[in-house]
């Protein structure tokens, strides 16, 4: 399974800038990290997994952001789109359900960004994101982190 120490590794060896912050109580979900932190939901990350016809795709946006099935759709291309199963994120992400982080996911799954949370993207904005672990969160750098993780900017917030 991933956790903080597979992304710290990973982050180290790519030279970028990261701190594992140990969280003041443990969380069940990423959507949980602005409660947790104090802080506003756009400074926090969530990722869903989405089964996309017979392939996977990741999706970074806000905590709050519930993205439709259809912009996630519009997004890849595909025709049949629905969550992922906590079974399957597990399977196919190596993180527990609910705290995947964007980061150290396989090379076989395409990640995709809010156009929002891509817009506001440069190494000064810090935004924390699950590690795999209930009791950490990763903060990196804002453009540091789509970076590392290859997302492509999509209009995720904006399909109903």
């Amino acid at each position: 399974m991933n956790n903080a120490l597979t992304l710290h590794r990973m982050l180290l060896e790519k030279d970028i800038p990261h701190e594992i912050v140990r969280l003041p109580r443990r969380i069940s979900s990423a959507d949980q990290l602005p409660a947790v932190l104090a802080l506003p939901a756009k400074r926090c990350l969530a990722v869903r997994l989405y089964e996309v016809d017979d392939q996977h795709a990741a999706v970074i946006a806000p905590p709050d952001l519930v993205v439709p099935v259809l912009a996630v759709r519009d997004a890849t291309g595909g025709r049949r789109v629905r969550a992922a199963s906590d079974d399957t994120i597990s399977s196919v992400t190596g993180y527990a359900a609910g705290l995947v982080a964007p980061v150290a996911l396989p090379d076989t799954v395409p990640v995709y960004v809010d156009q929002a949370v891509a817009d506001q993207a440069d190494d000064a904005t810090i935004v924390y994101t699950a590690t795999g672990e209930s009791g950490t969160a990763l903060g990196i750098g804002l453009a540091g982190l789509l970076a590392t993780c290859a997302a492509k900017p999509a209009a995720l917030a904006g399909r109903q």
